[in-house]
């Protein structure tokens, strides 16, 4: 299994690193100087590709060598692949020899042995790169070696040739543990801008090749086993919320994409909210939780002037529909805004070192220093007692404070979706320790209650974000028209009183109970 940390660099940052402290103190030996010339086969429809496998032959140095890797995941920048590789002739991949070396219950084996496979497989696309190798060994004896590659990935030819440029450094464990390439990059981060790198040079090419756009990443599937510890589980599961939340982070950077955020955010909620769950046996450092914090508030902005703009002004009809366009208008503009600093924030090198260091504290496992005798054997225990308690005090404290959902406050209801929203992620975190014929309805009924909940929320926020738009919008344009500041601020208050009559009528209309109801009749998966 390869454990490798990708970070990007841009071009004229590149001398910083080659003369940075912790190069120069921790190599062993002299630096390696490589020309390389990759070769990535796959099928015409990219099979490979879609059993997340690459194939590749490297010629360097005169002899070529072929590389499969497959499986795994990425997580913060980690990534942690399946890898064989072996000497070949020429550039031609050899199938035989790759089959005797690949374990026998990998998919990715069964796949190659398919003659349609074999026979249609052709070059995807190429990279000639530049590499620099330097072998480190920490003060702790962990054997680390840190690579810059630097050059372009291509693919086509003649006129529809494409290509994209590669500045990155990857460093990959060699023996020792994993927490020490997150103290490295954190001590070049130090010196250098840095931005986590979660696409291989393979994930990179096949988007050239198949010119695919950038999509936002939804949470992954996630598989626990009944033989886990508690503690086990929990690295998993912050491990599944961190890559949904790096898998969106070109998204986000591009400033545009607004499924992006929305997913980031969600994967840092599922991730604050794990976080939530395991408190009575592990606390998260302060300086951590700030930096939480901060990065929500960016996501968290952006999001709601999203939600304003394209979802609750969209829906109006009516008599409303004619304020609520010339709102919309302004409120897009706002989001636009808000997403060029949500970007700002992702590619700064406050949410790098965030990243880091929430890997860097899960793979060291750095609770556990200031964990009581009593927490550690709860730790160590099977995960599945806890998830059951777990569930069952989770819809405890929702029923407690649905008792009186249907003559609620705002705050009262905010409070009940909350919760709502904390349980459905329990349940889906635990989903794989349960029958899945009981785990779907609780599920299903819990969304059924949030999206209730969820349009009530959401016409609290507008409530907000109206009053405040005609205010922005002046303090954004140097003309003051003070027509337009009075005819948006008329349009404002219309629709926030037509959306407050409205989230009356539902709350009052019958589907709120009934949603409380089914879901309180719902039988808990555990």
């Amino acid at each position: 299994m390869e454990i490798e940390l990708k970070l990007l660099l841009a071009q004229q940052d590149v001398p910083r690193l080659r003369a940075h402290p912790l190069l120069a103190q921790s190599t062993q030996g002299e630096p390696q100087l490589l020309q390389m010339h990759d070769i990535y086969v796959d099928t015409p429809d990219l099979q490979l590709c879609r059993h997340q496998a690459g194939l590749r032959v490297r010629q360097v140095d005169g002899r070529w060598v072929q590389t499969l890797k497959a499986g795994g995941t990425v997580s913060g920048g980690l990534h942690s692949r399946h890898e064989w590789e072996g000497e070949v002739p020429g550039p031609q991949p050899d199938l035989t020899a790759l089959d005797s070396v690949i374990g026998r219950k990998q998919p990715i084996r069964a796949l190659l042995r398919q003659d349609a496979i074999r026979d249609a497989l052709r070059p995807v696309f190429t990279t000639r790169m530049e590499r620099t190798v330097w072998q480190l060994r920490t003060p702790q004896g962990d054997q680390i070696e840190c690579v810059l590659d630097q050059g372009v990935i291509e693919s086509g030819a003649d006129g529809a040739a494409r290509s994209v440029p590669v500045s990155e450094i990857e460093l990959e464990l060699k023996q020792g543990q994993a927490s020490s390439l997150f103290d490295v990059a954190l001590a070049l981060l130090q010196d250098v801008p840095l931005q986590l790198g979660h696409m291989s040079k393979a994930e990179r090419g096949y988007r050239l090749a198949a010119s695919q756009p950038l999509q936002a990443v939804k949470a992954q599937p996630l598989r626990l086993d009944d033989g886990m510890t508690v503690q086990q589980a929990f690295i998993a599961i912050c491990g599944n919320c961190l890559e949904q939340v790096s898998g969106n982070q070109d998204g986000v950077a591009g400033g545009k994409d607004v499924e992006s955020v929305h997913q980031m955010r969600v994967g840092l909620r599922r991730l604050r909210s794990a976080l939530g769950m395991f408190k009575s046996l592990l606390a998260l450092p302060d300086a951590l939780k700030g930096e939480l914090e901060w990065l929500g508030g960016a996501l968290g902005e952006a999001r709601d002037w999203d939600v304003l703009a394209g979802n609750t002004l969209a829906q109006l009809d009516g008599e409303a529909a004619t304020d609520a366009a010339a709102l919309a208008e302004a409120a897009h503009a706002q989001a636009r805004i808000k997403h060029a600093l949500a970007a700002q924030a992702v590619i700064s090198a406050r949410f790098t070192a965030c990243m880091l260091g929430l890997q860097r504290w899960l793979q060291a496992r750095a609770w556990r220093d200031s964990c009581s005798a009593r927490q550690l054997r709860r730790l160590d225990a099977r995960v599945s007692p806890f998830a059951r308690a777990t569930l069952r005090k989770d819809q405890r404290r929702l029923i407690k404070r649905g008792k009186r959902l249907l003559h609620a406050t705002p705050q009262q209801r905010h409070r009940v979706r909350i919760a709502a929203k904390k349980t459905r992620y329990a349940t889906e975190f635990f989903a794989s320790l349960f029958a899945g014929r009981a785990v779907k309805p609780y599920v299903g009924r819990l969304s059924a209650l949030q999206d209730e909940l969820g349009w009530l929320n959401d016409v609290q926020v507008a409530d907000r974000l109206l009053q405040e738009l005609p205010e922005v919008q002046t303090d954004q344009t140097d003309q003051t028209d003070q027509s337009a500041q009075d005819r948006l601020r008329l349009h404002a208050a219309f629709v926030r009183g037509y959306l407050a009559a409205r989230a009356q009528a539902q709350g009052s209309d019958g589907r709120m109970h009934k949603a409380w109801r089914r879901f309180k009749a719902a039988r808990l998966p555990a």
